[in-house]
């Protein structure tokens, strides 16, 4: 009989014998048993150029960072890049994506989320037109090599040691966050250096990069150099709650602004979309288990939607000009203070319209509410020290 005791997984490193079983007297892992497939392959040419398309140009803050980096991923250091929402992380990296193509190097962006992963790939298509892209998540794994792989951190385990440089966005968000298996495969796809982005990291990471050939990288100001909003907190209970919100829906939409309504939860997005609808006629919802979200999320662009009522997948990777935020129900247990910031950076994330208004109703005001509204206030009071300190150069 096979003792699993002994047993350690060779993909997501599991050794905890009350996830490991045995099958046709061999062990196998419970963690990650559904986490089988193709792997790819180690005999793709790397092409040896790169070039990138930006319509716009970097901020001074921007072009900085992403100086740092390539130094940082040339000297082998790993790097954790904290910045504000709307701060343009993505573009920082793009000369570190280019330095390592150029060098026949294997280079990796990865996101939770398969929505933001193939809208990265469509990104990436267009700001690298001569480098071969592609894009791997669920459903998406026929083609596993490129020079540029765009890829959720769940197919991470298709690539060991493979990446010389893998870049991780939204390292604080679900369903990476906390999950030792992705991590795992995280870990176990390097043979090089890593770059991890995020608004709002767990306290974890920043512990662990106080260690030796790591960096944290600090940016605390948006592309366009105004602002962050910071939330207004209105405190309502029972009816009043839904008046409130009424009002100030009623408010934006006289001015013809668009506004995402978050809730905490799938019943609570449908259930306040069935109120609202007698209230507003351009009102609809979007959540992870609705079937046509995509096509629901391109009328809102159209403007063929006024109020778009959400959770938390309209969280990140959105960019809406003019969009106001409401966050209904804003005590709840899931918002917790990362999520509400990171919410809040919906708003203002256009150079000809860096400004909007950021709203929690709530039936209480919680430690994470106002721990959310303190950092946006630390980061907007650097930003105007930084300002006040190039005025006087």
């Amino acid at each position: 009989m096979v003792n699993t005791n002994y047993y350690k997984c060779p993909i997501c490193g599991n050794d905890n014998p009350r996830f490991i079983g045995v099958r046709n007297n061999h062990p196998y892992c419970r963690k990650c048993i559904t986490f089988r497939g193709q792997e790819a392959a180690d005999d793709y040419i790397q092409y040896d150029y790169a070039e990138y398309t930006l319509s716009y140009k970097l901020s001074d803050d921007q072009k900085r960072l992403s100086n740092q980096l390539v130094d940082n991923f040339k000297n082998g250091i790993d790097s954790l890049v904290h910045a504000v929402c709307g701060s343009g992380k993505t573009e920082i990296v793009l000369e570190s994506i280019k330095y390592a193509i150029e060098h026949n190097l294997r280079v990796g962006f990865a996101v939770p989320r398969r929505d933001v992963a193939r809208e990265l790939f469509l990104r990436f298509k267009y700001i690298f037109k001569e480098n071969k892209v592609v894009a791997v998540y669920g459903g998406c794994t026929s083609v596993l090599e490129a020079d540029l792989v765009c890829i959720t951190t769940h197919q991470l385990f298709r690539y060991e040691h493979y990446f010389d440089l893998l870049i991780i966005d939204e390292i604080d968000a679900f369903p990476y966050n906390g999950n030792d298996v992705l991590e795992a495969f995280f870990k176990r796809s390097l043979r090089g250096r890593y770059i991890l982005l995020s608004a709002t990291p767990p306290q974890s990471v920043i512990e662990e990069f106080k260690n030796e050939n790591k960096m944290i990288l600090r940016l605390d100001t948006r592309f366009h150099n105004h602002p962050l909003p910071v939330p207004q907190i209105e405190i309502h209970r029972g009816l009043m709650k839904y008046y409130q919100l009424s009002r100030v829906l009623r408010r934006f939409y006289a001015e013809n602004k668009p506004v995402f309504v978050f809730t905490p939860t799938i019943d609570e997005c449908e259930q306040l979309y069935q109120i609202l609808k007698f209230l507003f006629k351009e009102v609809d919802y979007v959540h992870s288990k609705k079937s046509d979200r995509n096509e629901t999320i391109e009328r809102f662009r159209k403007g063929q939607s006024k109020i778009l009522i959400t959770t938390a997948v309209l969280e990140r990777g959105v960019t809406i000009k003019n969009l106001q935020v409401v966050i209904f129900n804003a005590h709840h247990v899931l918002y917790t203070s990362a999520a509400l910031i990171q919410i809040s950076g919906r708003v203002g994330r256009k150079i000809d319209c860096p400004t909007g208004e950021v709203i929690f109703i709530a039936s209480k005001q919680t430690k994470e509410m106002e721990s959310a509204v303190r950092e946006i206030e630390r980061a907007d009071k650097s930003l105007h020290v930084m300002l006040q300190g190039r005025k006087a150069k």
